[in-house]
């Protein structure tokens, strides 16, 4: 599996706002996924949640995480970083959350529900897939 530094059309894939799906662990050690916003910012990888998200109470107690990352207009286009949560943070303005529903949406984040986590990962791995081949940015 290739390791860091990703390469530049790989880079720029990730900085699309394509689909995403992260895969956090339960503490029973099952996998639990969930389709997610994302930004991908100097090499990790930001994500925004709900406080009441079966994945944080995961990340808070295993900090281990996958997300893959599919082509908007081609899913079997994707890239899978594999890494560990480095921080979580509140996020009581809306701010991480505002910034990801712009990346997607155009809008801010609608008001109300309950509060909002935001983590940061730092990716220890990755590999890719385009085409039925692996993809390495080369292409």
């Amino acid at each position: 599996m290739p390791s860091e530094p990703i390469p530049p059309e790989l880079d720029a894939f990730l900085a699309e706002p394509n689909m995403a799906v992260i895969g956090t662990l339960a503490g029973d050690g099952s996998p639990h996924t969930a389709a997610t916003w994302y930004a991908w910012e100097d090499g990790r990888v930001y994500v925004n949640m709900e406080d009441t998200r079966r994945r944080l109470k995961h990340i808070r107690d295993d900090p281990r995480v996958s997300i893959t990352v599919m082509g908007a207009d081609e899913w079997y286009r994707q890239v899978t970083l594999r890494g560990r949560v480095a921080s979580i943070e509140d996020d009581p303005q809306l701010e991480g959350v505002d910034r990801l529903a712009r990346r997607y949406t155009g809008d801010a984040y609608p008001r109300g529900g309950g509060g909002r986590v935001g983590a940061w990962i730092e990716v220890e791995s990755w590999y890719g897939w385009a085409g039925g081949q692996p993809w390495s940015g080369s292409d």
